[in-house]
């Protein structure tokens, strides 16, 4: 199967979707910018008022005027502390809200993605997106929107206060922004694409490690561990060489935007002391001005540093939204299907164009019916399952549950109709039953028993000191894969859809237990349809038929005792798996 890459959005996409979730927000956002904009014009009238004092005090200015203008500084330092306390809280809030509905956004897509995308794309690319990309993206949501807000409200309103307060001298303060244009347009230019060659490179090197760790004993038992420690070393290079690509951007735009801070100030005062001299402005107006100089330097480093987060999260944001533009593989429908009776015909699969895995199956399952499939390792029967569950839509042919498609049934309908349980298997963090009820959520305490006695899981749960509200997964109480198989053996207990597709399902379990298991399932299967995929032909022994494929081909299909007597594949499999 080969891998792709999951998109990434465009600029104009970012744009146009943090846009959006600025105007969902648009009322604490109006809220955060009004409080800051009052803090800002509270923290204009210290430089204003000791400008005025220098004026007076040359002036021979009493000494009542002094203690007045002090005392408003004061008042003044107070009023801005207060309103900032609660604009930054505000913000906080703010941002805080911003990334949850980010974040909801988010795992509601990833949850949506279809399987096929997901495994073609591989496990770094997803993960690092849901982890690293995530993580880069919440430090900025939550401080730097409101901060990037906050510090442009305070330059604008401060370079209007000093046009105001001295026009002639004010002009100076504008000759380090040439500097920071240029630099930022540099900047920008390379930004994007250099941060999202980090992000990719990290999401490989995250994909490497994690099947290098989940694949430890595969790879000591054939002995691929030079293979992997290189492939470990080639993308940590790649990494290193994209951090460096970043690293070099910010040795230009941190020195560059810091001389063009210290210019600013010095201009002010040199412009102002020459028009001083002329006699042009006052001596007032000059401190005046200068003070507002020096207080620009704080909002706009400020500015420069989040326009640096900000790429970062720009581009770690358009790796997220870019989940998003993951094409749906298949349409809802509006038809109902008339029964539970499943029907494919002339199945095909390609998990690469040209290279088919099925090869026109044609299968009528009848309801009730218990079907063994059995083959080869590689023959297609695990793909044959994802068809007949509708994980996969079909390159070819179709598969019908009461004459509608599985593909065109909303996928909470179609896990009420067929559900597949493979070998793998999760267990989330939380109380065991909470995890059982992922499958049914008003399942109370006596149904979910119920449903662990069906698959051999009782005893051991309520052995448990704390029995359902053990708290498992990672950091609570480690379950054996077995047991973890067990769990998710009565997750489906606990949906209850009439088909059910069971491939290795029972792999994790010692043999003896897993007959053990699958005789205790036979009650709660019941009446339904079940097609059991499976190596241990004692599966196809008590089934209604067996189907066995090879080649992407059913090349044998009837009852056990049937294909035995036709001395077939089926009866070498059957002969050779007794005798071992």
């Amino acid at each position: 199967m080969t891998s792709t890459t999951l998109p990434i959005a465009d600029g104009t996409t970012v744009r146009r979707h943090t846009a959006m979730l600025l105007r969902q927000n648009k009322g604490p956002l109006a809220g955060v910018v009004s409080l800051h904009t009052v803090a800002a014009l509270v923290g204009l009238v210290g430089p204003l008022l000791l400008g005025r004092l220098v004026d007076e005090v040359t002036n021979g200015a009493t000494q009542s005027f002094v203690n007045n203008t002090v005392l408003f500084l004061v008042v003044a330092v107070v009023a801005q502390s207060v309103v900032i306390r609660f604009a930054q809280r505000n913000a906080m809030i703010f941002g805080e809200t911003v990334f949850a509905d980010l974040r909801e956004d988010f795992l509601a897509t990833v949850t949506e993605l279809p399987l096929s995308t997901v495994e073609r794309s591989g496990t770094g690319d997803l993960v690092g997106r849901t982890t690293n990309d995530v993580d880069r993206i919440q430090h900025s949501v939550r401080f730097g929107v409101p901060r990037i807000l906050v510090a442009s409200v305070t330059i604008l309103l401060t370079i209007v206060a000093a046009f105001v307060t001295a026009p002639l001298v004010a002009i100076a303060m504008l000759v380090g922004f040439p500097i920071i244009f240029f630099i930022g347009r540099w900047y920008l230019a390379r930004a994007t694409p250099a941060y999202q060659r980090e992000s990719a490179a990290y999401a490989t090197l995250n994909g490497t490690i994690t099947e290098s760790v989940e694949g430890t004993r595969t790879v000591d038992a054939l002995g691929l561990g030079q293979r992997r420690r290189d492939k470990v070393r080639k993308d940590l290079q790649e990494a290193f060489a994209a951090e460096k690509k970043t690293l070099n951007l910010r040795t230009v735009l941190i020195p560059g935007m810091d001389a063009a801070f210290v210019i600013g100030p010095i201009a002010v005062l040199l412009w102002g002391a020459y028009l001083l001299e002329q006699g042009h402005v006052t001596l007032g107006a000059v401190t005046t001005v200068v003070l507002y100089s020096t207080q620009l330097v704080g909002p706009v480093w400020e500015l420069i540093f989040w326009l640096d987060e900000i790429q970062v999260a720009a581009a770690s944001l358009a790796r997220i939204i870019g989940v998003g533009l993951v094409e749906r593989d298949r349409e809802q429908g509006e038809r109902v299907p008339t029964d539970e009776h499943i029907v494919a015909t002339g199945v095909e699969y390609a998990y690469r164009p040209g290279h088919n895995v099925l090869h026109g199956i044609d299968l009528d399952l009848a309801v009730g019916e218990r079907l063994a499939v059995v083959g080869p390792s590689g023959a297609g029967k695990s793909t044959l399952g994802r068809m007949l569950a509708g994980i996969h839509p079909p390159t070819g042919g179709s598969v019908r549950v009461g004459g509608v498609p599985l593909v065109e049934l909303p996928l909470e309908d179609l896990r009420s109709h067929v559900a597949l349980v493979t070998q793998e298997h999760h267990v989330f963090v939380g109380t065991l039953a909470e995890n059982l009820r992922l499958a049914d959520a008003g399942a109370d305490d006596a149904k979910l028993l119920e449903a662990l006695a069906a698959v051999d899981a009782k005893s051991w749960v309520e052995a448990l000191d704390l029995g359902l509200e053990t708290e498992v997964g990672s950091g609570g109480h480690v379950l054996t894969p077995a047991q973890a198989q067990q769990v998710a053996l009565a997750r489906l207990v606990l949906l209850d859809p009439h088909t059910l597709i069971l491939d290795e399902a029972t792999s994790l379990l010692d043999p003896r237990a897993a007959r053990h298991l699958e005789r205790s399932l036979n009650a709660v299967l019941t009446g339904r349809t079940v097609v059991a995929i499976a190596h241990r032909l004692h599966t196809a022994h008590d089934a209604d038929r067996v189907a066995v494929v090879d080649g992407g081909l059913i090349t044998e299909i009837g009852p056990h005792d049937e294909l035995v007597a036709a001395d077939g594949e089926y009866a070498r499999l059957w002969h050779s798996w007794q005798q071992a």
